[in-house]
């Protein structure tokens, strides 16, 4: 974690901030806040703050949380934080020694409320010792995109999990079952395997109800020949998997075939071809230009991926208007999908890592079964 504060530390130098502080003001472990407070601290309960100057790092949480933060940010210097932030903010600048400094945060991540509070709090501070708040680009989420290498083995055992959930469960599916069974089935196995959590809940698709991306599990049975999508992630170890896989069930029709092979050759395409040095919208294209070639291009409407970390979404984004540009050390997504309304769809994702200028693919889950 020193290495990690270390680098913020230089950047908030170059944005010329004495601190930065990191929050999350609901309870909520999924949210970006909880992910950029892992990053730096090590603690993984659902609230707390951190505040970070030049020469010191403070944990601020409540009764509940002491005794973990204790063991999981043992860098940090422990605050109480008692009530809301409004309450302790302006103790916890004076304990910091901030008087009359420049504080950021990322304008992506503070909400409304919660800066609010903090300006409330401050303002119990006389004028001439009163710290600034200022809004800073999304210095931790950049600093998250690139991975180090104990986060990619994290992730590969979360695709690891993932991959055997997947393969367990795909070779039961058939004619009959619904798509909420299957749901369970996968979160079941994934849970008694090592999975903290799903990363979010997994998408089930049989047939025209396909045709929608994020489609959830419905009791619908299943019928013979209808293609299934199943979307499912994990988390292990606070890292995220997430992969796509779609199975014909029973017989499917000439149409499954057509369309799968179209996106497998575009999934494949941009697999090979992706480079580190490439923008999300170079990436993006690559598989774009085979769908479209085969003049399926209006119906791959959502972008190649993004990336993969602490959180499921993340930087960077492939997309048609995504000007991230893709460096070593990124795991990301390459999920083309087609998607014909009244029909269903097709997509399919791996979980890759940019290793030596190109991709290498982590995921191992069989991408056809019948």
């Amino acid at each position: 974690m020193s290495e990690r504060l270390n680098r913020l530390r230089e950047k908030m130098a170059e944005h010329q901030l004495d601190a930065f502080i990191v929050g999350a003001p609901v309870e909520d472990i999924f949210h970006t806040h909880a992910a950029n407070r892992r990053y730096l601290s090590g603690f993984s309960g659902s609230t707390g703050w951190l505040l970070i100057s030049r020469d010191q790092a403070f944990i601020a949480v409540d009764f509940r949380y002491f005794e973990q933060a204790q063991q999981e940010a043992p860098e940090f210097t422990l605050f109480q934080a008692n009530g809301g932030i409004e309450k302790w903010f302006a103790s916890l600048v004076g304990e910091a020694e901030l008087s009359g400094k420049r504080i950021g945060f990322e304008a992506g991540d503070i909400s409304v409320a919660a800066f609010q509070s903090m300006k409330k709090a401050i303002e119990t501070i006389p004028p001439s010792d009163r710290p600034k708040l200022l809004a800073a680009p999304p210095i931790i989420q950049d600093m998250r995109a690139i991975k180090e290498p104990s986060e990619i083995e994290a992730l590969q055992r979360a695709v690891d999990v993932g991959d055997r959930a997947f393969s367990a469960v795909a070779e039961l599916i058939e004619p009959g079952c619904t798509e909420r069974q299957v749901a369970w089935e996968i979160e079941k196995h994934a849970r008694e395997n090592g999975a903290e959590h799903l990363s979010f809940p997994t998408i089930v698709a049989a047939g025209p109800w396909g045709a929608m991306p994020h489609a959830q599990p419905r009791d619908h049975i299943i019928e013979d020949g209808e293609a299934l999508v199943i979307d499912m992630g994990v988390i292990v170890d606070g890292y995220c998997s997430d992969l796509t896989r779609t199975i014909p069930v029973g017989k499917p029709d000439e149409k499954f075939f057509e369309i799968y092979d179209i996106v497998l050759t575009a999934q494949r395409t941009a697999e090979e071809l992706i480079r580190s040095g490439m923008s999300g919208e170079e990436a993006h294209m690559l598989a774009h230009n085979v769908i479209a070639e085969a003049s399926y291009g209006e119906n791959f409407g959502h972008g190649l991926g993004h990336g993969v970390g602490l959180l499921v979404h993340e930087a960077p984004r492939l997309a048609r208007t995504s000007k991230d540009e893709l460096r070593d050390g990124m795991v990301l997504t390459v999920e083309p999908g087609i998607y014909l309304r009244g029909w269903g769809g097709v997509r399919i994702e791996d979980q890759c890592v940019l290793e030596n200028g190109k991709l290498r693919v982590m995921s191992r889950a069989p991408k056809l079964i019948i």
